[in-house]
């Protein structure tokens, strides 16, 4: 590309030329990429896989089941949703204005400074819950909310950073290895967290664990702000008003036939990156209320996310350079669309030995009599009983069994919950005053297994209806049934090692999708207006993450959980329809074009 400077007078300004596309420094690349490397930590570590169970333990010990706000009674996962979205959701809203006036100063590394600082303190606040005795639920809710509003704040600014680091050929490298660092570092702090967790254990340590997340956040990002240089840019006159602001993020809106190309890319990003981030956002209910799959289970599978999405990233990189960026996404979307159907064949093999069942009556030679004990290896529902699930009141069957069942009363909190005697590791049994079979015909709609071993019963066993292994009354059933008779029962797969192989197929298109996403969408902007755009790339992102979620939980509502699942397949499928109408070297051409009238230029 030629460029020629021109004479150019705006608003009495002397308009100065900046080199445009320019080749990388490597130095300032891996500023970039440890930015990733630190604030991954947060959504790892914490968002994914300590703070959520965390809050809900501290929630349930301050309030019992819910509380009331504003005269509305929620329960915790609620609070929590509701707040982030609205997070979420503020930020999306002022992403796009605050990237007009960031086009017009040069303050893109000062805001990701603030708002890094902003959200790694909140983070590292998250620790410090014990200043508030009695009401810790709220101070970490309070600091979660705002490390969230930092987070995604300053991935606008980080996002807009990224046309300006390198040529248009080297952004697919460049991204991708930032997702890449990503992984490996979220992934590393990670694997530390649950070796504490699992190893030492105890309240002090998951505090540690919080905070030292957003150390590892911010002081990673430090070696960012010391190599990456603010983006040079011209004057362009007065910096606008919030107003004048909002006034150009209409006017852009309207600019279709200058962007078009850029429009339907973000169009289909809307659809594509709304089913990957809804995948990403329910796959952990999914598998622990629909697959059974076990707290640990589930962590094990996203450490295996991120170790197998590093490498997986870098291999798109090497992919797009022989097919191009936008053949090579494709090739990712179209993997996402096939596992979308493939996640709909995973399913927990039938319950067969006494052991694999989660309550268990063992016959007492001695005492003539049953006594019984929670598995509590078999699954999670052997830590809480939920106040209802659908029709069936888990707690008022408790209290109705409370007699010959492993259950004791909470007096805290008013409700049942799983008894194990003096420690989960001594599994005492507790002697059964009730009628067994009665027990076992009471379980027929709930989530449970009981299994009978001695005695007169011996081999009787019940498996509820929402059982993770009870299939046959769902509309999409016959797929599961299927694959678990042909294939994983055949083979001996438990429902753990499914679901990590799930992972690895995950985390085989997750780093490859995000980064040529977002590689493609800074081919396709002005510089000159890089933190607009990417203002906009935001907000798609932000409004789509609570779309699939919305679309996947009206589906599971009328239907059952794999039809919500489906339905993430046709948001995909729409996606890579529109992506055959993104022409990138048009958008490329568009960009440079405007670039070049922003800059009083002229290319050839």
């Amino acid at each position: 590309m030629l460029i020629t400077s021109l004479p150019v007078r705006e608003l009495g300004i002397v308009m100065s030329t900046v080199e445009l596309d320019r080749a990388s420094d490597p130095l300032e690349v891996r500023g970039y990429c440890m930015y990733d490397w630190g604030k991954s930590a947060f959504e790892t570590s914490v968002v994914s896989a300590i703070f959520p169970t965390w809050f809900a333990y501290l929630f349930l010990e301050a309030n019992g089941l819910n509380t009331t706000i504003a005269g509305i009674t929620m329960e915790g996962d609620a609070l929590i949703a509701y707040l982030v979205a609205l997070g979420t959701w503020a930020v999306a809203i002022v992403a796009p204005a605050l990237g007009v006036i960031a086009d017009y100063k040069p303050v893109k590394m000062s805001w990701l400074r603030i708002l890094t600082y902003v959200g790694a303190g909140a983070t590292f606040m998250l620790g410090f819950d014990f200043l508030l005795p009695g009401n810790e639920w709220i101070w970490l809710l309070v600091f979660y909310f705002i490390a969230n509003v930092g987070l995604n704040a300053a991935g606008v600014f980080y996002n807009a950073l990224l046309p300006h680091l390198g040529t248009d050929d080297e952004m697919d490298d460049i991204s991708n290895r930032a997702y890449a660092y990503g992984y490996l570092g979220g992934g590393l702090l990670l694997v530390v967290h649950l070796g504490l967790v699992m190893g030492v254990g105890g309240d002090s340590v998951i505090r540690f664990c919080l905070a030292s997340s957003g150390v590892w956040w911010l002081g990673f990002a430090l070696y960012t702000f010391k190599y990456v240089p603010e983006p040079p840019m011209e004057a362009k006159g007065d910096v606008p008003s919030v107003r004048e602001a909002y006034s150009q993020v209409w006017k852009t809106l309207k600019e279709y036939n200058k962007f078009r190309t850029l429009f339907i890319y973000m169009l289909a990003y809307f659809f594509f990156i709304d089913a990957i981030n809804t995948v990403w956002a329910v796959g952990p209910i999914f598998g622990a209320v629909v697959l059974g799959v076990t707290t640990t289970e589930l962590m094990v599978t996203i450490v295996a996310i991120q170790f197998v999405a590093w490498p997986c990233a870098l291999g798109f990189t090497k992919l797009a350079n022989r097919w191009g960026t936008k053949k090579a996404l494709n090739a990712s979307l179209v993997g996402w669309l096939f596992l979308s159907f493939a996640i709909l064949g995973f399913a927990p093999l039938e319950l067969e030995s006494h052991d694999e069942f989660e309550v268990m009556y063992d016959w007492d030679e001695e005492s003539q009599s049953y006594q019984v004990h929670v598995n509590y290896y078999a699954s999670d529902i052997a830590q809480k009983l939920n106040f209802q699930d659908g029709e069936f009141n888990e707690q008022e069957w408790a209290s109705l069994w409370s007699e010959s069942l492993p259950v004791e009363l909470d007096e805290n909190t008013g409700t049942y919950k799983w008894g194990y005697g003096e420690s989960e590791d001594d599994q005492l049994l507790f002697p059964v005053e009730g009628d067994v079979s009665l027990i076992l015909s009471s379980i027929s709609e709930s989530r449970f297994s009981i299994s009978v071993s001695g005695g007169p019963l011996d081999g009787s066993n019940g498996v509820g209806m929402d059982h993770p292994t009870s299939l046959g009354d769902g509309v999409l059933d016959v797929i599961p049934e299927t694959v678990r008779d042909k294939i994983w029962q055949p083979l001996g797969i438990a429902i753990g090692a499914q679901f990590l192989i799930l992972g690895c197929m995950i985390g085989t298109l997750f780093g490859g999708s995000q980064g040529l996403s977002r590689s493609i969408f800074g081919q396709m902007i002005p510089e000159t207006r890089s933190t607009e755009f990417f203002g906009f790339f935001g907000f798609f992102g932000k409004v789509a993450a609570a779309v699939g979620p919305l679309l996947y939980a009206s589906m599971t509502v009328m239907f059952d959980s794999r039809v919500g699942v489906l339905s993430i397949a046709f948001l995909i499928a729409i996606g890579v329809i529109l992506m055959r109408y993104v022409d990138v070297e048009q958008g490329r051409a568009d960009a440079r074009a405007e670039d070049a009238r922003n800059r009083g230029m002229t290319t050839e």
